[in-house]
């Protein structure tokens, strides 16, 4: 169904089979609307996607069920928005998103797609709205805590969009960048400080796909990033993970060409898998890498097992990605034991996230 609103259109996004497929082109005019939003809000192109590497994220939806559309003005395309719903039994959140490139702000549109948001959300029972949003507070800018008491982002644009739309700031997220062509001297030294600590456990490392017979431990130590970070008062839903679904996982970096490394800890005495750190880059081994989920289970924390693992990872993805500048990552503010340990790797602050939250109200 196509909406009018003056000279403004929000159309459904087609999702193809393949980018060979007649109706792919929608599909590559967003990612390329995506990348221009991104670069324009972070100066840099290390968030850049293909095509490619995106499309099986958006064919795989048996985890949540994804909503998308694009808006033009006037038949040119200048953003996108989103809603991502979580299949989790009882949830009642849903995941948001409007990106829309900068000479398109202040004019209504914005808010204009807020309405599709709220009203996606409402009809599938949801009631609780989430989102993120990069920003970079410059000197002397006014700034806004959120409830949390840690962190700041700018009373910019962007929070004065969430705001009028009955958002709170529930978290701030720092993004963090690691030069991955200075020495690596320092992470050598953590890292064996970090393996004399962690007595009883040793090291597995894997490259997706992950090998049937560790499967299930991967899947329970990603059920705990649900349930085990810090989160304020942001609302997620416990996921339910198995071997099924750690294929799936795998398979959306493996179909996109993307490369998945995993650096684990493995307690020796019981064989379970305790600790992990993901490191992924994409087809352009030039570009900047990504740090994505790390966790240590509770009951086998103290161990250093989140220093092992990182460093671990670090230097072997020196030899995997040699040509790659840097590692980007996101840490909560108040979560200060994953903090300190990326900046006693050398992770640096370069921007900061938003996380904001609204409970929609009969």
């Amino acid at each position: 169904m196509t909406t009018l609103l003056s000279d403004v259109r929000l159309r459904p996004l087609t999702v193809p089979v393949s980018l060979d497929a007649p109706d792919a082109a929608d599909f590559t005019a967003m990612v390329d609307v995506r990348n221009r939003v991104f670069e324009q809000i972070s100066g840099h192109t290390d968030h850049t996607f293909t095509a490619a590497e995106l499309l099986p994220h958006f064919q795989d939806t048996e985890d949540e069920e994804r909503f998308m559309w694009l808006i033009e003005v006037d038949g040119t395309l200048v953003g996108r928005v989103g809603v991502d719903l979580p299949r989790e039994k009882g949830s009642r959140t849903a995941y948001w998103l409007i990106e829309l490139l900068r000479e398109a702000w202040g004019r209504g549109i914005g808010s204009y797609a807020y309405e599709f948001v709220e009203r996606t959300a409402r009809e599938h029972g949801r009631t609780v709205l989430q989102a993120w949003a990069e920003q970079s507070p410059a000197p002397g800018d006014d700034t806004l805590a959120p409830r949390t008491g840690f962190g700041r982002v700018p009373r910019d644009h962007i929070t004065r969009f969430f705001l009028r739309h009955g958002h709170t700031l529930e978290q701030v997220e720092r993004a963090s960048a690691l030069d991955l062509t200075a020495p690596m001297d320092r992470i050598e030294k953590l890292h064996a400080e970090a393996l004399a600590a962690a007595k009883g456990y040793r090291v597995v490392q894997w490259h997706a796909p992950t090998p049937p017979e560790l499967r299930e431990g991967y899947a329970w130590m990603k059920s705990r990033m649900s349930t085990d970070v810090p989160a304020g008062a942001l609302e997620f839903d416990e996921e339910a993970w198995d071997a099924a679904r750690v294929e799936r996982h795998d398979n959306r970096y493996l179909e996109g060409g993307r490369t998945l490394q995993v650096t684990a800890a493995q307690h020796i005495v019981t064989g379970e898998l305790c600790a992990f750190n993901e490191l992924v880059i994409g087809q352009d081994r030039t570009a900047a890498s990504h740090q994505e989920d790390t966790l240590v289970l509770k009951e086998h924390r103290g161990h250093r097992l989140g220093m092992l693992v990182k460093c671990a990872g670090l230097l072997s993805w020196r030899e995997l990605a040699p040509q790659s500048p840097r590692v980007m990552t996101y840490n909560a503010e108040e979560n200060r034991p994953m903090l300190d340990i990326n900046e006693a790797i050398g992770f640096v602050p370069v921007a900061y996230e938003g996380a904001w939250k609204k409970t929609l109200q009969d």
